[in-house]
């Protein structure tokens, strides 16, 4: 049984642990401002930014609090690895949900397609040729040349090849479908 003084003392240490997570919070928050400002990201994005960083801070401050207070470092592995190998599964199956938030941040992360670009979505079957209008969680929304609103889910952009054009391949392109 855990005296009062412990208690006091796992008191004190939590409250100090909140204090650092909201000094962690800020400086996170102001170094995504200036970066997002300096790299010129699009509003959505950045909350997209903030939300990910915000969680990330949440997970890890609430798994150290876990422990502060006592709860059992075997336990909290073997349970932690559980959680783990179940998103695992999620993430890795082809049409999911949590496949489609994982190519999000992909396509956020490492995915040279922005939001204005225009590009070609090489596929056999149909001809999307367009500006990306808008990339969310789940959907990638183009409109295409022909005035086509089409979205797309994240996880089949990710499967495809895409080609961004540049202005003056855009230009080629107009001009040969209108010769035709």
């Amino acid at each position: 049984m855990k005296s009062l003084e412990n208690y006091n003392q796992e008191f004190l240490v939590s409250i100090l642990l909140f204090v650092v997570m909201f000094v962690i919070i800020g400086f996170t928050k102001n170094a995504i401002k200036k970066f997002s400002f300096v790299r010129s990201i699009e509003i959505n994005r950045r909350k997209l930014i903030f939300n990910m960083s915000y969680l990330i801070i949440y997970l890890f401050f609430g798994s150290v609090l876990a422990i502060v207070w006592g709860v059992d470092l075997r336990q909290f592995v073997v349970f932690m690895s559980s959680v783990l190998a179940i998103l695992g599964v999620g993430f890795f199956a082809q049409w999911s949900i949590l496949s489609n938030l994982t190519a999000s941040v992909i396509l956020f992360l490492s995915h040279p397609v922005r939001i204005g670009d225009r590009i070609r979505i090489l596929d056999k079957d149909f001809d999307w040729t367009g500006e990306v209008k808008d990339i969310t969680g789940f959907y990638f929304f183009i409109k295409t040349d022909k005035g086509e609103r089409i979205s797309l889910p994240n996880s089949l952009v990710m499967q495809k090849g895409i080609q961004v054009l540049d202005p003056l391949e855009q230009l080629e392109i107009d001009e040969r479908s209108d010769d035709i």
